[in-house]
């Protein structure tokens, strides 16, 4: 059994210092200038730390989180109670640990967790954002993240670690900011999206914005959000992050069991007559209970945009030219999403950058999600990189 985290450890401020800690929020002055071409200021960011910046700050790890996640990755969740997102990976005895590192961890901008976007409220209206609210990129999400660091004293990190979403965003931080990245983790990710993840989030979209209820972004002073198209965002989104091997095994073909008719017989009808129906179903309804619709938007659309390499020449190695930060990158069987060629894409491109880089295929039979779920050897591969110094 894993020791419990300590009080200090799980990120109570420090002192007086109102700066560190559970549940943080700062509005910065900014201004943020966007790849698209805009200004945001001023620029909120919902936020937790956990453990001490050591004298010398050199321990600082920043943890970047995916699409539906959020700051609180080894603390419970405020809206449904469950634990933080990867307390398999962060926590006293595992590799991030809060008595050897200082971890940072930020709601990306353009979520609805605290940090600037589509819910929060336009200065220059008194009200939210909704639809007027500048559309973002990955590289957006990573400057907000460098103001944060400046506001916290942090001027170089030990390492940014990342899954799916994350890992975009860690590789991006090496790429934006070399000289403040000593160690860079990509998880079951990519530094593109391809045509396949762009249609599968244009579907999400379109049932969202089908949805009456969505009001072009306007449901806000309603309080009654497009829960029906969000919910069937999720569903199809949900079924990425699966393999067909782990739904074959988990549900198969096996019907529902009904107190209203014998276990074993169809409905005929349009029910969740099947277990992976319901299970979908459960999803997408949970879902809407903690999540925006409108983030769900910009957020995706931030994703598909996403390509490292069109921001750096057309060439992904020259994201890397002369970068004294070590790679280590992971990908798992499974993941249909974003496949072990998308890894190997990054490593060749880190080889021919000169950068130094290693990486492993994990075997799992959870799909993309697997990052997330138990993964021992994901664990042991990423210890085994931050213990090792250059």
């Amino acid at each position: 059994m894993a020791a419990s985290v300590s009080t200090q450890s799980l990120g109570q401020p420090l002192g007086d210092d109102q700066r560190f800690g559970l549940s943080r929020h700062v509005v910065l002055p900014g201004p943020l200038r966007l790849d698209g071409g805009g200004l945001l200021s001023p620029v909120e960011i919902g936020y937790e730390t956990y453990g001490t910046l050591n004298a010398d700050g050199s321990n600082a790890i920043l943890i970047c989180h995916a699409l539906t996640g959020d700051q609180h990755v080894a603390s419970p969740h405020p809206r449904t109670g469950k634990p933080g997102w990867w307390t398999r990976l962060v926590g006293e005895g595992k590799p991030i640990d809060p008595t050897r590192h200082f971890i940072i961890c930020s709601n990306v901008i353009g979520s609805c967790m605290g940090s600037s976007g589509p819910a929060t409220i336009d200065p220059s209206t008194a009200e939210p954002w909704a639809m007027r609210f500048p559309v973002i990129t990955i590289r957006d999400m990573v400057r907000a993240q460098a103001m944060l660091l400046d506001h916290l004293g942090v001027g170089q990190l030990k390492a940014v670690v990342g899954g799916s979403m994350g890992g975009m965003q860690a590789i991006s931080w090496a790429a934006t900011f070399p000289e403040r990245v000593r160690a860079c983790v990509m998880v079951a990710s990519t530094a593109r999206h391809s045509a396949q993840n762009i249609a599968f989030h244009e579907v999400g979209r379109q049932a969202i914005m089908a949805d009456p209820k969505w009001r072009s972004g306007a449901y806000y002073e309603s309080n009654d959000p497009p829960a029906a198209g969000l919910a069937v965002a999720r569903m199809a989104a949900h079924i990425t992050y699966l393999s067909e091997a782990g739904l074959t095994e988990k549900f198969g073909r096996r019907l529902q069991a009904r107190p209203d008719r014998p276990d074993g017989a169809k409905s005929f009808g349009f029910d969740a007559d099947f277990q992976v129906e319901s299970y979908l179903r459960h999803q997408g309804l949970s879902f809407v209970d903690r999540f925006d619709a409108n983030s769900y938007l910009y957020i995706t659309r931030a994703l598909d945009y996403f390509d490292l390499a069109e921001e750096h020449g057309g060439l992904l190695a020259n994201a890397f030219r002369g970068t004294a930060t070590r790679f280590c990158i992971v990908s798992f069987d499974t993941d249909w999403l974003y496949p072990t060629s998308e890894s190997r894409s990054v490593v060749q491109a880190l080889n021919a950058a000169g950068a130094a880089a290693s990486f492993v295929e994990l075997s799992s039979p959870y799909g993309h999600d697997a990052f997330l779920l138990e993964a021992p050897e994901m664990n042991r591969v990423i210890d085994g990189f931050l213990r090792a110094e250059s």
